[in-house]
């Protein structure tokens, strides 16, 4: 095949993965600490009310107690309420859970950058755009050893190795991952 044949191949190939990569839809969103959910029972004014998410991922609420947020959804946090509201009423009642702030949903960027800090993230947010919160890199940043840290569910973090250069090249897109609440970007 022509070296023209093969480019014309790898272009469309690439323009392909970018527009599929577009239209996935991202994750439903999953509660984390710091947040501040607003939680409705209806016709119960008395056991509606904000709940602030503790650093170990839990709420307190009357007459139910303890509800584990973690790794939830706020529908799961809903379902989660009225089951055990069920157990105090004669029927299981109609909860809402809705997130007031999303103070918990953080990622950090340290290191070699104009602006090292946390940044609360409200969208998908991806390593060139946390770059960009950040001021961009430094004169003396290692563009092409850039890390991202990621803590997984079961516990054990996981380094994702990031090129700038080639990214900022137009090259290797697919690169560009949108960062997980939590992530820190690191830039040697």
């Amino acid at each position: 095949m022509s070296r023209y044949l093969i480019r014309n191949i790898l272009v469309a190939l690439s323009s392909f993965i970018v527009f599929l990569s577009a239209t996935v839809s991202s994750a439903p969103y999953s509660v984390n600490p710091g947040d501040i959910l607003k939680i409705d029972v209806w016709s119960e004014d008395l056991l509606s009310r904000e709940a602030l998410v503790r650093p170990d991922g839990f709420i307190s609420l009357p007459m139910i107690g303890e509800i584990d947020t973690t790794d939830s959804t706020p529908s799961e946090v809903s379902d989660t309420i009225a089951q055990a509201l069920s157990e105090y009423m004669k029927d299981i009642p109609q909860v809402v859970v809705s997130v007031q702030s999303v103070a918990g949903n953080k990622i950090y960027v340290m290191g070699k950058v104009v602006r090292p800090g946390e940044y609360n993230i409200t969208s998908d947010t991806d390593i060139i755009q946390a770059l960009a919160l950040a001021g961009g890199l430094n004169t003396f940043a290692a563009e092409n050893d850039i890390l991202i840290l990621r803590r997984e569910a079961d516990g054990t973090q996981v380094s994702i190795p990031f090129e700038y250069a080639t990214v900022k090249n137009g090259k290797e897109m697919h690169t560009n991952i949108v960062l997980h609440s939590r992530d820190i970007v690191v830039v040697p």
